[in-house]
């Protein structure tokens, strides 16, 4: 691996005698490891756990996950090992079980979202925002797909949030870095490095951390990580924000043997991890809280919105609202609401909160999208037929085998001679895919286009499915 002369002098100094451990193991091939999601998927991925996360799996080799349907239907994520440390830090800076307000900063293109979708209480309410338009719609789409409906997807500058001060209880930024912990993974980022890159990095982390600080409700915990090693990116900014702001520590128990290491800066403990010393790639991370108490920002919220103001939400007529509320498990949780053609089930306990949401930010998308309405016919969306609040009896629904399965992905006609007319819903191995529409002498398919596999679906060798 040719690296860049400044960034191997400066990890000489940083490493000391440990760099020739550290330059081996950038020379081997990058660990592959997989999240699952608890609410669809419950047996093992491998008999190798990701030690800091309780749904982590480690897999032997990195098979073609494109030819998965489980991929695809949100069963789990592919995620890097390290980065799942958000797991222990978000458990322990964050005690007791009342529902928060958490926005996910730099989200896409999901897995820090659909991992937090999984770790906060019941009742929460994530904000994932991210400000690059095609960037959000992947953001948008990897949500839908992992099932839940107490989400907002965003795209908004951090800057943006300044007009919902103290809002959330955890901001999580997982910012954009020189990628240094990604080298032997990205030839791209190596490529793309420099010490003027590293430098305008952390001024821009710097602004990002500035511009979003005030949303976050006194007493609420930052949790910022990067996925690099640089001092500059990491515990300098740090350092800066605690110069700026009032800052209290947060520490996270850690067990020795899973290798990082935590990195002292002042009163606080940063953790970095190592590809040489932690079977994943590098990433630092780091909790902190905001000094100070205030009223949880639950209330707060509520309290900002006047009883007599007019929503900004148009609910469905009664008769749709009739019919709709049959669709989802306790419709009651759920206000249906409608822009154009499209309905949305949004959670009833968050309407506040979302009104302020939609007045001041930009919406991608936001709890479960149910249905469009089409003259007197209610058209399921695509992502009702993958979340995990529909009432799975009110759909009849089809068993796919794995070949039918990728080529219903690929949007092809498939065939499903037993399946009764009209609505269908496509599961494989239990789990949702989408739909399609049986007209008698053939199918409709209503897999989106924007989703669709554009490899061949033709090879069984490479096809690849989780272990039950």
């Amino acid at each position: 691996m040719n690296l860049p002369a400044a960034f191997r002098e400066r990890m000489e100094q940083q490493l000391g005698a440990a760099f020739p451990t550290f330059l081996d193991s950038l020379q081997q091939s990058p660990p592959v490891s997989l999240r699952l999601n608890p609410a669809k998927w419950s047996a093992p991925a491998s008999p190798e756990r990701v030690p800091w996360a309780a749904q982590g799996f480690y897999l032997p080799e990195r098979p073609v996950f494109t030819l998965d349907p489980l991929w695809h239907a949100g069963a789990y994520y592919v995620q890097e090992a390290s980065s799942m440390f958000l797991e222990q830090v978000l458990r322990q800076s964050v005690s007791g079980d009342q529902p928060l307000k958490v926005l996910d900063l730099c989200g896409a293109p999901g897995g820090k979202s659909t991992h937090l979708a999984s770790l906060l209480p019941e009742g929460s309410l994530l904000v994932a925002n991210e400000v690059i338009r095609g960037r959000a719609r992947i953001l948008a789409e990897n949500l839908t797909k992992w099932g839940g409906g107490h989400h907002v997807v965003t795209q908004n500058d951090p800057r943006d949030f300044q007009e919902l001060p103290g809002f959330f209880d955890v901001v999580v930024i997982d910012a954009p870095c020189s990628g240094e912990g990604l080298f032997r993974r990205d030839a791209d980022a190596m490529q793309e490095w420099s010490e003027a890159n590293v430098h305008l990095c952390a001024d821009r982390q710097k602004r990002i951390l500035a511009d979003v600080w005030p949303t976050l409700r006194p007493g609420g915990t930052l949790i910022y990580s990067t996925c690099t090693w640089s001092p500059d990116e990491n515990e300098a900014n740090v350092a800066w924000l605690a110069e700026q702001v009032d800052l209290d520590p947060v520490s996270v128990a850690i067990d020795p043997a899973w290798g990082m290491e935590e990195i002292p800066i002042g009163p606080f403990t940063g953790y970095r991890f190592y590809p040489h010393h932690t079977r994943g790639e590098g990433l630092f991370m780091i909790a902190v809280r905001k000094a100070g108490y205030a009223v949880r920002s639950a209330v707060a919220g509520r309290s900002r919105t006047s009883r007599h103001k007019k929503s900004n939400f148009l609910t469905v007529g009664k008769k749709e609202q009739a019919a709709l509320s049959t669709w989802l498990h306790a419709p009651e949780a759920w206000t249906l609401t409608q822009e154009g053609e499209q309905v949305h089930a949004l959670p009833t306990a968050h309407l506040a909160d979302l009104e302020r949401l939609q007045e001041h930010l930009r919406w991608v998308t936001g709890g479960i999208a149910l249905a469009e309405i089409k003259g007197k016919h209610l058209n399921p969306m695509p992502g009702l037929a993958l979340s995990t609040h529909l009432q799975t009896n009110v759909f009849p629904h089809v068993e796919l085998d794995h070949a039918t399965a990728l080529r219903y992905l690929h949007r092809d006609e498939v065939t499903v001679p037993d399946a009764p007319r009209g609505w269908v819903r496509v599961t494989f191995r239990g789990v949702g895919l989408g739909w399609l529409k049986n007209l008698g002498n053939r199918t409709n398919n209503y897999f989106p286009k924007e989703w669709r596999i554009l490899m061949s679906v033709d090879d069984p060798d490479a096809f690849f499915t989780l272990p039950v």
